[in-house]
């Protein structure tokens, strides 16, 4: 087998594999730890504010002279109505409530004291510091900020969830397409409908493949040699892995959190709005359990900036039981090496396939 080069030779790489942004657990180390790999490093941006987001590109931008990737949410806000303010004192009143009877005492921001921040401040922040890579998930970029980051050489990736969502993203002018399916850990990009059937990847990638035009990348279930060529052979061009690395040296997971992942079955692996209002693989726990199909769900990104200072409190209580734990469906040993050998470790199982 050899890797195919469009998206090596447009991304600059050696092999066509991106580190998965990861947004809380990846951190500038892994970016780099991934580059040296010649794979394609993601620094996750989210939606930080411009001013945070410049301090991590410039701390990666020290640590390593390779290219790496910028992601960022592109999610509509919501608008604050009555009705929204109501569900969010309910919402905020319960899950405190919620976590004091589990010994976790944790105020709750009030609504409007949250700081919520616009992927547009972000996008002059990305054209300042030359990034030249920027990927996007939870939406598509209005065609202002399309024009000023192409004016300014930027390849753009954007995430779809569907064949619907992958045609906008080419009528748009989006370099290349990252194909999401079901099985992926972490939050959905969907962005055309919260109710975008739960299609699997390989299925996703083979009817997208057939729709679209731009170079793919592959993300869902990535984890060795195997999962790797299938990709491949049904129209992938790229690859990108983020569970493969959640246990690895460069993780911001704390042990408590690396050992969880040691245990996990197939029957732990959910879909849950419960941490942030939008739909995130994960390992079930009891706030999910709790939460989940209550009237306590605020839309995304007001649930997760809600439940954020009770993780943070459950993190320090190495509480696995309040805390966001990530991850795909491929089961798999979680490596503990550093990302970078990890990433050897693929390859070399790929090129183990004839």
């Amino acid at each position: 087998m050899l890797f195919p080069e469009t998206i090596s030779k447009i991304l600059n790489v050696k092999y066509p594999v991106l580190q998965a942004p990861m947004f809380g657990v990846s951190t500038p180390e892994m970016t780099v730890a991934a580059s040296k790999s010649g794979c394609l490093g993601s620094l996750a941006l989210a939606d930080l504010s411009a001013e945070k987001s410049v301090e991590l590109i410039q701390k990666t931008k020290n640590m390593t002279d390779q290219s790496f990737a910028v992601n960022i949410f592109v999610h509509q806000i919501p608008e604050i109505t009555e009705t929204l303010k109501q569900q969010y004192f309910k919402a905020k009143e319960f899950i405190e409530n919620l976590a004091y009877e589990n010994n976790i005492k944790a105020d709750l921001p009030e609504l409007e004291n949250l700081k919520i921040n616009s992927y547009h401040e972000l996008i002059d922040a990305i054209i300042d510091e030359n990034c030249k890579i920027l990927s996007f998930t939870f939406g598509n970029l209005d065609q202002k900020s399309i024009g000023k980051l192409k004016e300014n050489g930027t390849i753009l990736i954007g995430t779809c969830t569907s064949v619907e969502e992958a045609l906008e993203l080419e009528k748009s002018g989006i370099d290349i397409i990252c194909v999401q399916g079901i099985e992926a850990g972490g939050h959905r990009g969907s962005f055309v409908s919260e109710n975008i059937p739960q299609i699997g990847g390989f299925s996703l990638l083979s009817n997208v493949y057939d729709s679209v035009k731009n170079p793919l990348i592959y993300a869902g279930g990535i984890y060795n040699g195997k999962t790797l060529k299938a990709a491949q052979q049904l129209g992938a061009q790229g690859f990108q892995v983020g569970s493969l690395l959640l246990a690895s040296q460069e993780s911001a997971l704390l042990d408590f959190e690396k050992e969880r992942l040691k245990n996990v079955n197939e029957k732990d692996i959910v879909l849950t709005k419960g941490f942030s209002g939008r739909y995130a693989r994960g390992i079930k726990n009891k706030f999910i359990e709790t939460i989940e199909n209550s009237e306590y769900i605020l839309p995304y990104p007001y649930q997760n900036k809600l439940t954020g200072e009770m993780r943070r409190i459950a993190k320090t209580m190495k509480n696995d039981e309040f805390v966001n734990l990530w991850v795909g469906q491929s089961i798999h040993q979680f490596s503990e090496d550093s990302t970078e050998k990890i990433l050897m470790k693929l390859i070399l199982d790929y090129n183990k396939l004839t």
